[in-house]
């Protein structure tokens, strides 16, 4: 296939997945149908998250996109490179978590062995088929299956830190990308308004918090006054009506006041003086700085644990040598086709391969 055809396709799938949201769609009901399946079996999966995540591969599905982002690669000839197998463990924490990686495996010319995630196992393969329907010759290049084997020439696997370590080991023979636990940060100085601040709720609330780059902790200025926080994201109120979030926030609640620990909350979020990048759902972790330059060395440490930071422009100046990607409020959960997870360059990764002999 040459790579025009290709690109062509992904676009004529974007345009399907437009049409869509758009109520366009000829085979609407199909579509609500798939969305309702996904739902049903993962509940962390509601329509409107799934909406979401279809919204967001609009950024990518456009032609003059897809054709920018590949010009970075000018060793890709789909035509000339013999395919490789690819194995892909694919997320599920959030809607198509792993489709990133099945357009970098399908565009660099290879062949895809994906293992769905019982969390999200419809909708990949759903827009894998409106593919094939758009492009036939893509069929022999995907493939979905239930286990991984050893006669792949490459795999790139999403997962805890406790899987990583699995998947280490059992892929230490081959080639191989294995991700861990990231979350995003926010870093604020005091001089956010409120639209900034409610905007900041949509990094932390946007899949409710499940996402490797949703904001799960922030720092702030020594004595930092929480108020206006708190009035800025009760717009995101209405996120402790899904049981399961709601669960989520109960149990942590329950588990500090237990424990003696001190926390704040507004009825939705336990706010939380914790060291950790990481933190539950329905918690965001805090901790407060002295200095934004200490502060800098002190996210070095932690690098490896971080996927993006939310900052203004007056603080990322401060931060220059952080070598982490710095993103908007509102904007963590709109990467672009180069903002690869881990910082890690996928595509450069396969188009490096060579065949296992």
């Amino acid at each position: 296939m040459q790579l025009d055809d290709a690109i062509d396709s992904f676009h004529s799938l974007g345009e399907e997945i437009r049409n869509f949201l758009e109520g366009k769609a000829n085979e609407q009901v199909e579509w609500e149908r798939i969305l309702l399946l996904a739902e049903q079996e993962n509940p962390w999966f509601t329509k409107e998250n799934i909406i979401q995540a279809l919204r967001g591969l609009l950024l990518w599905l456009d032609r003059d996109v897809l054709n920018k982002w590949l010009s970075a690669y000018p060793q890709l000839n789909m035509e000339s490179t013999k395919p490789l197998t690819i194995g892909v463990v694919m997320a599920g924490n959030i809607p198509l978590a792993g489709f990133h990686d099945f357009v970098c495996v399908l565009l660099s010319g290879n062949i895809l062995h994906a293992k769905l995630s019982h969390s999200d196992a419809r909708l990949l393969p759903f827009l894998a088929n409106k593919l094939i329907e758009i492009e036939s010759d893509w069929k022999d290049k995907i493939e979905f299956v239930e286990r991984l084997n050893s006669t792949l020439n490459a795999v790139i696997a999403t997962g805890s830190n406790n899987t990583a370590r699995h998947f280490e080991y059992y892929f230490r023979n081959i080639p191989h990308i294995i991700r861990r636990n990231r979350n995003g940060i926010a870093i604020l100085d005091s001089s956010e308004t409120n639209q900034n601040l409610t905007t900041l709720g949509k990094d932390i609330f946007s899949y409710f918090g499940l996402g490797c780059r949703n904001v799960s902790k922030i720092y702030v200025p020594a004595g930092y006054n929480f108020d206006t926080f708190f009035r800025s994201i009760e717009s995101y109120k209405n996120v402790i009506n899904h049981n399961k979030y709601h669960s989520n926030y109960v149990y942590n609640r329950t588990i500090y006041l237990m424990d003696g620990k001190k926390f704040t909350d507004n009825g939705f979020l336990a706010v939380i003086n914790n060291t950790a990048p990481c933190s539950p759902i329905a918690v965001l972790n805090f901790e407060e700085y002295h200095d934004i330059k200490k502060l800098g060395k002190q996210l070095l440490e932690i690098k490896e644990q971080i996927q993006c930071i939310v900052a203004s422009t007056n603080i990322q100046k401060n931060l220059v040598n952080i070598e982490l990607p710095f993103v908007g409020a509102g904007e963590t959960q709109s990467p672009a086709l180069s903002d690869y997870a881990d910082g890690v360059d996928v595509m450069e990764f396969l188009l490096e391969l060579v065949p296992i002999k």
